[in-house]
């Protein structure tokens, strides 16, 4: 159902919550873990401050964290196929001409070192250095509403060239370094090939990638610059696969393709 559908009459909340939970069902391969998974949505987007197992166990009236622990540790299922369940369902929900796209990358704060991708690096999350994981956001915005789309881990030299690092914290074997201004890139071609319509791609000045394309200042104050890129349909990608000019190692279009 699309938002423009009930925009203009107060729409049954609960009813829509499982219209969605009954949406991603399939991306779930027991009964048992969809039944967890639509506990967990609901902790979510409980009132319970912090969003831990027990906490949202607790909310969900269950005596042990261990099926919320279970979803996200040990079932198998796909995120990436749960992603895409998503996306289509946020486009068709929140679709519009003048919709647009917007990547940026966001920090988490962490404590310890096992976590895929920790290090000590700049977030923008703390404004400083603190030792934290990086991930770039895809994002579809339009005037029924955002959604996030698409998801990437940033993956830090040092992790990606420690292979007894990698293989404890199971990074995939074809996950490769890659900075987060190709990431981005990457991350844009994929949505345009899937057929993504946007009237614009927003993406934050520390993401864009140098020599992508021409690009023009829609905002306000250095510190939250976007850039608009245009036109959208020549953004390159890293490979050239996608039938558009390949950037090189350094980021950049080959001479002749600026």
């Amino acid at each position: 159902m699309a938002v423009a559908d009930w925009a203009a009459s107060p729409p049954d909340w609960r009813e829509a919550l499982d219209e969605l939970k009954a949406h991603i069902a399939p991306a779930f391969k027991r009964s048992e873990q969809r039944t967890s998974a639509g506990l967990f949505i609901d902790g979510l987007l409980s009132g319970v401050e912090r969003k831990t197992g027990w906490m949202l166990a607790e909310e969900a009236g269950l005596g042990r964290p261990y099926r919320i622990q279970s979803l996200l540790g040990r079932s198998s299922w796909s995120a990436d196929a749960l992603c895409d369940v998503v996306r289509r369902y946020s486009i068709d929900a929140l679709g519009d001409p003048d919709g647009v796209l917007v990547v940026d990358e966001t920090g988490f704060l962490k404590k310890g070192v096992h976590s895929v991708g920790v290090a000590r690096q700049y977030s923008g999350t703390a404004g400083r250095i603190e030792n934290s994981q990086i991930g770039v956001f895809a994002s579809y915005a339009s005037r029924w509403g955002h959604a996030l789309i698409d998801r990437r881990l940033y993956l830090p030299k040092a992790w990606a060239n420690d292979p007894e690092r990698r293989r404890k914290a199971s990074v995939p074997y074809d996950i490769a370094f890659a900075t987060k201004p190709a990431i981005a890139t990457e991350m844009v071609a994929k949505l345009l090939d899937e057929g993504l319509r946007a009237a614009g791609t927003y993406i934050r000045g520390g993401l864009l990638p140098l020599g992508a394309c021409a690009a023009e200042p829609a905002g306000s104050g250095q510190a939250d610059l976007l850039f608009r890129l245009r036109p959208i349909r020549n953004q390159p990608c890293r490979d050239g696969r996608c039938g558009r000019p390949a950037l090189d190692n350094r980021g950049m279009l080959p001479a002749g393709q600026e």
